[in-house]
């Protein structure tokens, strides 16, 4: 990442700084159970960082639209305990070993252990979210979920098939984008938007989460491991085909599809090279294909936010999306 958007990221978290730090504390209260395996496991989770991104949303969210005050910092808690429940979900059903750069949670308590402790981080998420007394909110946060469960089982049922560009784009909107967008509503539920307004700020988050994991994709396949955190191209040995992969599948020879489908239906690379699938994906373009998509995407982020009013916070967003777009991890 470049100095200037170093610089810059700064100049966001000193804007949002006493507000995050409110959210790590309370996310700090919220994960507490009366059950130490889980207090332990959520402390584990919380330990390994993140970059706030979902929180730090629905709170420009809110100060854009000037609200500010504790009901912003527990929602910035709770979307983030529901971000968490999530990944710990996805790494049981993954096997991952490894998350951030850590041995995963799973592989250190157990799955038995893991689920549980994802399913009462949700049901804890969703007590805090009902002391706001706001049907509103709960219904996003239903809503949510439904399309998160929903996509986890499409992306099961696709593991090791073709999928089509629309096919991902609706997957990775309920698996990723789907939060960013509500984490955008539920700032703008927090400051009584109008209709307009919430929607200005949904078309926005959308946009933002559809970057983030066009890139999330396009890292796993061109980082190294000591960057990831995780070994690379996991995605392709689970059997996931992500944009630049199923560019590549459409777009090249079909000697090009054989190899790809080869390290789809085996779930590794036994047929085929790691550096055959580099050079397949360079050869046909896919990597820039996909980083142009996502600048795209960045760019329609931008422009939804055209209606909201000038600020200092409203810059914030205006940054998030370059942000997204140019991470290294």
């Amino acid at each position: 990442m470049n100095t200037l958007a170093i610089a810059t990221a700064r100049e966001v978290f000193d804007l949002l700084r006493d507000d995050l730090v409110a959210v790590e504390q309370e996310l700090g209260r919220d994960a507490a159970s009366s059950v130490g395996t889980i207090t332990e496991i959520a402390e584990y989770l919380r330990a390994g960082g993140g970059k706030r991104i979902r929180p730090s949303m629905l709170l420009l969210a809110a100060h854009t639209l000037e609200f500010s005050g504790p009901a912003a910092i527990r929602l910035g808690s709770v979307v983030e305990m529901v971000h968490t429940a999530t990944l710990v979900h996805d790494d049981i059903i993954d096997g991952a070993g490894t998350r951030r750069g850590r041995p995963s949670a799973n592989s250190t308590w157990g799955n038995e252990k893991c689920v549980l402790a994802g399913d009462w981080l949700y049901m804890q998420a969703f007590r805090i979210a009902l002391n706001e007394k706001n049907l509103r909110i709960l219904d996003l946060l239903i809503g949510l979920t439904q399309q998160m469960v929903e996509g986890e089982l499409v992306q099961i049922q696709k593991l090791g098939k073709e999928v089509s560009e629309a096919e991902y784009y609706d997957l990775i909107f309920r698996k990723t984008a789907c939060l960013f967008s509500v984490s955008m509503q539920l700032g703008a539920v927090l400051a009584s938007a109008t209709p307009e307004q919430e929607e200005t700020l949904y078309n926005y988050g959308r946009a933002v989460g559809l970057a983030f994991q066009i890139v999330d994709d396009v890292l796993d396949l061109t980082a190294t491991e000591e960057v990831l955190g995780k070994p690379v191209a996991s995605d392709l040995r689970e059997g996931k085909a992500t944009l630049a992969v199923i560019h590549s599948f459409d777009h090249g020879t079909a000697r090009d599809r054989q190899a790809i489908q080869h390290v789809l239906d085996d779930r590794g690379f036994t047929r085929t090279t790691p550096d055959e699938i580099q050079t397949i994906l360079k050869r046909n373009g896919s990597i820039d294909y996909a980083m142009n998509i996502a600048d795209r995407y960045a760019e329609q982020a931008r422009e939804a936010l055209a209606p909201l009013p000038e600020s200092k916070y409203k810059q914030a967003l205006l940054w998030l999306p370059s942000f997204v777009v140019a991470r290294e991890k």
